[in-house]
């Protein structure tokens, strides 16, 4: 005889219903719908990954490399990153202080579950990328927004940033170059963050993915050299080498912290793909991968001039001058009336040009569009030319 169950309701978990779905996708589906799109809203190199890396991978399935690995990863791989720090930065690594992520993304989620609990605050800049504010949501820490100033060249400014610490505040988030600015932060500013991250005892969570990406003479200063037993940094694959469909990136963090990420980690995903990981040691030791970031940065640069030149032509927009990443940040003429997001909307529907509202990224953001320039020459002048037909019907 056949049981019969009541039928219950489905519920979802709360803690679901407290993260906000992306308005860069949501924009995405809209314009996927609609025929003869030019797309400046994603943040993805428009480069296919260099050969060198795609052969290692394969070479490496073939040898074998298609079993679990350590959770922290393959330690050939960890010594690899060390390396990479101490030639690049000249600054020593332990290797037992690297976890190798499925991505920054996953790198960023495990700094905030493991450090950061209900009754803790986090410090997140406004605006900063998406993914920090949902993160905090996830490990019910209370959220602290501090402005990004055009005036202060969208840096941090550390006298704010002193003002902002309580008994509460556990970390603070950082992201330069900058997604979305463009912005970059020099070594004055990273050393008095560093400092006050010391004083007060507080985490810098330094995600750092476009740190290749600089033109006219910004260096990069990655924060775990000025703070290193308080800085969790992650880092990212995706952008260095046009790996963004690999999933491959790493944190570096203080022992007892790098412990506790390993531990959920385990948990999350066990481990990053192990072919994966040994295409990884190639995109660092071998020069042709450098060499292929050598050109994606060189074309970024002429596209960044190219779009910038172009966007004086354009009316009612003006834009902030990058120094890093591969985005523009223009300021939407007030005159105009329209939110973010209703420009961004309109842009669409009446040139067919994707850009990403301010408010994608924070409420700091309104009034501002994100501008990607990661797309072929063409298609950033038709882009260009459509925009400024559109604008100068307003």
């Amino acid at each position: 005889m056949l049981m019969r169950y009541k039928k219950r309701k489905y519920f979802m978990a709360g803690r679901i219903n407290l993260l906000q779905r992306s308005k860069i996708r949501e924009l995405f589906e809209k314009a996927r719908a609609m025929e003869d799109v030019i797309s400046l809203g994603i943040g993805e190199p428009d480069f296919d990954t260099p050969d060198v890396i795609k052969e290692a991978a394969t070479k490496a399935m073939y040898e074998g490399y298609t079993h679990y690995t350590p959770n922290a990863g393959i330690p050939e791989f960890r010594e690899a990153i060390a390396e990479y720090y101490k030639d690049f930065y000249n600054f020593d690594v332990d290797p037992s202080n690297i976890i190798v992520t499925a991505g920054a993304y996953e790198a960023t989620y495990l700094a905030f579950e493991s450090l950061l609990e209900q009754g803790d605050d986090v410090i997140i800049p406004d605006p900063a990328f998406v993914c920090y504010v949902e993160d905090a949501k996830m490990s019910e820490a209370g959220i602290i927004r501090i402005p990004l100033r055009e005036e202060n060249e969208f840096r941090i400014d550390p006298d704010e940033l002193v003002e902002m610490i309580t008994k509460r505040t556990r970390m603070l988030v950082m992201n330069y170059p900058n997604n979305p600015t463009g912005a970059t932060i020099d070594k004055k500013t990273a050393k008095a963050i560093a400092d006050i991250a010391e004083d007060y005892n507080i985490y810098v969570l330094s995600d750092e993915p476009y740190e290749h990406f600089l033109y006219e003479g910004a260096k990069h200063h990655p924060m775990i050299k000025y703070a290193p037993d308080n800085t969790v940094l992650a880092n990212s694959f995706s952008k260095t080498f046009a790996m963004t469909g690999w999933r491959l990136g790493f944190a570096i963090a203080p022992s007892q912290v790098i412990k506790d990420m390993i531990k959920l980690h385990a948990y999350v995903v066990g481990n990053v793909t192990s072919f994966i990981q040994i295409a990884g040691i190639t995109a660092l030791r071998d020069k042709r991968s450098w060499d292929a970031l050598k050109v994606m940065r060189d074309t970024y640069a002429e596209r960044r001039k190219l779009f910038l030149k172009g966007l004086k032509d354009v009316p009612h927009v003006e834009a902030f001058k990058p120094r890093g990443a591969f985005y523009i940040w223009a300021k939407i003429d007030p005159e105009l009336d329209m939110t973010s997001e209703d420009f961004a909307n309109w842009l669409l529907e009446n040139s067919g040009v994707v850009v990403i509202p301010g408010t994608a990224f924070g409420k700091g953001g309104e009034g501002w569009i994100r501008i990607s320039y990661a797309t072929r020459r063409e298609l950033l002048l038709e882009a260009l030319e459509r925009m400024k037909k559109a604008l100068e019907k307003l």
